[in-house]
C-alpha cells in the first residue's frame, strides 16, 4: 500500500477480503499514517466476511476490529445481508435475521451508527415484490429509484411485454438500500430518508463477484465525483447490467459481463431483464407530455361513461380517416425496409390497421353514422397537420425515424386500453365497464389481439434499434420526432372535446 500511495495519485480506495485481524490492523494503521485526519479519498469497504455458501470466514476477534477501526474510516460500507447480519450479531446475545425491507433499513441505520458516513445494503440474497417497496414508501420511511421500468408509475404496456418475454421468478425484485448518516444535499435534493434502488431479479448464475464489482464500480465513480446518490445509482447500474448481459460460462456460478461498457451505448441493449430499453426510454424522456396523451380529459371521460356522443363521434370520424394515412406511413416504412421480416412486419402491421378501420365502421354504423357519411367526412386541421407530419418524417428520414413517429399511436392507445381497464377494475373515481357506453371501444384496446399488436411493435422497434445503435445526437433526434408526435396525438384528443 504504501509503495502506491508514493507512486501515484490516489484518488479513491477500496477494500476487500482482508482474511484475518492482523491484516485488518496493517490497513487501518496505514490508512490513518497517510491520512490521518480528513479530508480522505474516498474508501469503499466490502466487508467480506461470509463466503457465496454461507460460511463465515472471520473470527469474531477479526469481525470486532473490522467494525471498530476500519468502518468508521468508510465514506461507504457494502455488505450484503449475509454481512450484516454478521456484522450486527457479532458480540451480541441476539442474533439478527434479515427477512424483509424494514429489517434491511433498520440493518443500514445499524451499521452506519458504527461510525461511517454510508451504507449500500445489498438485496441480492432476499428477493422482494414490488407491494413490499409501495408499502414503505407510502409509509414515509424511505424513496425509490425504479430501475428497467418496472416503477408503479411507469406505462403499462410495458409491464406486459415484460411478463410476456420474462420467466414468472423475475416478477420478483431485488433492493438495494441506500442509508446515509448524516443529511446531505444531493442533486439539490435533502437525501434525508434511506433510498431504495430496486431492479428487477434475475434468475442467472453468473453472479460470481458480484459484491466486488458493485464496490470496484462505487469507488471508480466516487473517485470521478462524490456525489453519492450518482455514484451508487451508476454502480448498480453497471453492475445490473453485467449480470444481464453475463455469457453464462461453466456449470457453476460464473463471472458478470465486466466488459459490456466498453461498447458505447446510448441505449443498453434489449435483455430478459429489460426487454425494452429503447421504448422505456423514449416514454421517460418527457414522462408529463406521455401521461397528458394517454390521460387525456378526452380519455377519462370515456372511462367514466360522460364523455358526449356527439364528441366520440366526431373522433371516430377523423380516426377512421387518420387510420388510413397511419397505413400508407406503414408502406413507406415498407420500401425503406431492407429485409424481407421488416417488410414482412410492416405489411402485417398495415393489415392490423384495416382491420382496425372496419371496426371504426362498425362503430360509426352503431352511432347512426352511414358509410357515406363516414367516407365524405372532412379531415381536420389537427388530423391534416399530423398526418402530413408523419409521412414528411418517413419521406425525409429512415425507417428508425419512421418508425419512432408511428409508435406513438400504437404504443399510446394500448396504454390507454390498459389503463382504463385497470381503472374499472379499481372501482375508483367513477371509472367502470359494465354499462359504459363505451365498453366495446375500451375492450377492443385493452383486448388481446390489440395488445399482441402492441408486444409485437415494441419488439420490433427494439430489435430494429438494436441491430444500428443510436449514437447520442442521433438518440436526441429521435427523442425529438417522439415529443412531436406526442404533441399531435394531444392534439387529436384536443380537436375531439373541442369538435373541431
Amino acid at each position: 500500500m504504501q509503495s502506491i500511495f508514493d507512486d501515484i495519485p490516489i484518488h479513491a480506495i477500496k477494500t476487500g477480503m482482508l482474511v484475518d485481524k492482523e491484516i485488518v490492523d496493517v490497513v487501518v494503521n496505514t490508512l490513518t499514517s497517510r491520512y490521518p485526519s480528513a479530508p480522505r479519498p474516498p474508501i469503499v469497504v466490502d466487508p467480506v466476511t461470509v463466503s457465496t455458501s454461507g460460511h463465515v470466514l472471520f473470527d469474531s476477534a477479526s469481525i470486532d476490529v473490522i467494525k471498530s477501526r476500519l468502518i468508521p474510516l468508510a465514506t461507504m460500507v457494502t455488505p450484503n445481508i449475509l454481512e450484516a447480519e454478521l456484522i450486527l450479531s457479532t458480540g451480541q446475545s441476539t442474533p439478527l435475521k434479515i427477512t424483509n425491507l424494514e429489517d434491511m433499513i433498520y440493518a443500514a441505520r445499524s451499521i452506519a451508527q458504527l461510525g461511517c458516513t454510508n451504507v449500500l445494503l445489498k438485496g441480492g440474497h432476499l428477493p422482494l415484490r414490488p407491494t413490499d417497496v409501495d408499502t414503505s414508501v407510502k409509509a414515509g420511511i424511505c424513496v425509490a429509484e425504479w430501475c428497467n421500468s418496472r416503477g408503479p408509475n411507469d406505462a403499462l404496456i410495458l409491464g406486459h411485454v415484460s411478463r410476456q418475454l420474462t420467466s414468472a421468478s423475475e416478477a420478483s425484485v431485488v433492493v438495494d438500500v441506500l442509508y446515509s448518516s448524516q443529511a446531505s444535499i444531493v442533486e439539490s435534493t435533502l437525501m434525508a430518508k434511506p433510498v431504495l434502488f430496486v431492479k428487477t431479479h434475475i434468475d442467472s448464475t453468473s453472479t460470481h463477484g458480484t459484491g466486488c464489482t458493485l464496490s470496484a464500480a462505487l469507488a471508480s465513480q466516487l473517485a470521478k465525483n462524490p456525489d453519492v446518490l450518482q455514484a451508487t445509482r451508476l454502480a448498480i447500474a453497471y453492475t445490473h447490467e453485467g449480470i444481464a448481459t453475463a455469457p453464462n460460462f461453466g456449470k457453476g456460478h460464473g463471472p458478470l459481463n465486466h466488459m459490456h461498457s466498453i461498447i458505447p451505448r446510448t441505449i443498453s441493449a434489449p435483455n430478459p431483464a429489460h426487454p425494452a430499453p429503447f421504448t422505456s426510454g423514449l416514454i421517460q424522456s418527457f414522462p408529463d407530455l406521455w401521461r397528458k396523451y394517454v390521460q387525456h380529459d378526452f380519455v377519462v371521460q370515456l372511462g367514466k361513461g360522460t364523455l358526449p356522443k356527439a364528441n366520440f363521434i366526431h373522433f371516430i370520424k377523423q380516426d377512421y380517416h387518420y387510420l388510413r394515412h397511419y397505413a400508407r406511413a406503414y408502406g413507406l416504412l415498407a420500401s425503406k425496409s431492407t429485409s424481407y421480416e421488416d417488410i414482412g412486419s410492416a405489411a402485417r402491421t398495415i393489415h392490423h390497421i384495416i382491420q382496425e378501420s372496419t371496426m371504426h365502421a362498425s362503430f360509426c354504423a352503431l352511432w347512426g353514422i352511414s358509410e357515406a357519411e363516414l367516407i365524405n367526412t372532412t379531415e381536420s386541421p389537427a388530423l391534416s397537420g399530423y398526418a402530413s407530419y408523419m409521412i414528411d418524417t418517413g419521406l425525409r428520414g429512415d425507417a428508425t425515424a419512421l418508425l419512432v413517429a408511428l409508435a406513438s399511436c400504437l404504443l399510446g392507445y394500448g396504454e390507454v386500453g390498459l389503463w382504463l381497464k385497470k381503472r374499472a377494475t379499481e372501482g375508483k373515481d367513477g371509472f367502470y365497464l359494465e354499462g359504459n357506453i363505451y365498453k366495446r371501444w375500451i375492450d377492443d384496446y385493452a383486448g388481446e389481439e390489440y395488445q399482441r399488436a402492441v408486444r409485437h411493435g415494441i419488439e420490433s422497434l427494439e430489435q430494429h434499434v438494436a441491430r444500428c445503435p443510436p449514437s447520442l445526437d442521433r438518440y436526441r433526434e429521435l427523442q425529438e420526432i417522439w415529443k412531436n408526435v406526442l404533441k399531435f396525438e394531444i392534439g387529436f384528443w384536443d380537436m375531439a372535446m373541442g369538435l373541431l
